[in-house]
């Protein structure tokens, strides 16, 4: 009896309660019509330190150009634009990036290896090669060319010319004992035979020393390839001589390709002979 009493008038006092606390809303909404029901009122000042973000007006005139200059100085615009647009293909090109990225990967897969090390990993190992190799030559092309265009000092022909001139005797260099390529795109191009580095335009050199650059690339490869061939023929052999043919056999020669290429300290041979192969 005791503890129903008390339920009784506990649910009793919550009920008043709640009557009391609704009452409140209904005085609010006589006062102004448009508060809805139920909610309190609150008031929200911004301090004095506090300012709206401002955002700048972007304006864009289109006027048609008053002399030949004003053409010229667009038409610069839109091939300096392109130029940027190929910035990254034409470094890879026309320095020794091509040449060891594709020394790397031969080297990959000449030790079966799929997936260790990543291709991002050897490209970041070819571009920091290149970078260090590269160095004087682009401590050139910044020194004669890009810092004086930035000071104003020369015109954008002038920094093209200045920043060629490094570039194209770094790849006549590599290309110092074999000519073959240039003769082959001269002949095509219907050129005269050229006596002298200054006889070779540049759009004939580009492709000539990309073409030598595979060459030498796969000649390097296949250098590589032939220790770790003979591994494997001879563990298939071997597998063959003990009837596991359904065993693959560079799944078994993969380790010993491992530990030949640590014991000769594989890494370490062929980054100096890569070196050694650009810096005579």
């Amino acid at each position: 009896m005791r503890r129903s009493f008390l339920r009784w008038r506990i649910s009793l006092l919550v009920c008043f309660a709640a009557i009391g606390f609704f009452r409140t809303f209904p005085a609010a909404a006589q006062q102004d019509p448009n508060f809805p029901e139920r909610a309190s009122r609150g008031v929200t000042e911004m301090g004095s330190n506090v300012r709206p973000a401002q955002v700048p007006n972007i304006d864009i005139n289109i006027t048609q150009p008053q002399s030949g200059e004003e053409v010229a100085f667009s038409v610069q615009l839109l091939l300096l634009l392109t130029v940027l647009t190929l910035a990254p293909s034409i470094l890879i090109l026309v320095t020794c990036f091509l040449r060891f990225s594709i020394v790397l990967d031969f080297i990959k897969r000449a030790l079966s290896l799929q997936q260790v090390p990543p291709t991002a990993v050897l490209n970041g190992i070819a571009f920091f090669m290149t970078v260090f190799v590269m160095w004087p030559t682009l401590t050139q092309v910044y020194d004669n060319s890009f810092k004086p265009l930035s000071d104003g000092e020369i015109s954008i022909e002038q920094a093209y010319e200045q920043a060629a001139s490094p570039l194209r005797i770094f790849m006549y260099s590599q290309m110092s004992g074999d000519t073959s390529y240039i003769q082959l795109f001269m002949a095509m191009g219907r050129m005269d035979r050229p006596n002298t580095l200054a006889d070779v335009p540049t759009h004939v050199l580009i492709p000539a020393y990309i073409l030598h650059e595979l060459t030498v690339a796969f000649k390097i490869g296949v250098l590589l390839y032939i220790p770790f061939i003979i591994i494997d023929m001879v563990v298939a052999s071997i597998l063959m001589s003990m009837g596991m043919m359904m065993l693959p056999p560079i799944q078994i020669s993969m380790p010993f390709k491992l530990m030949l290429f640590v014991l000769v300290d594989g890494w370490g041979l062929l980054t100096q002979q890569l070196f050694v192969s650009v810096l005579r």
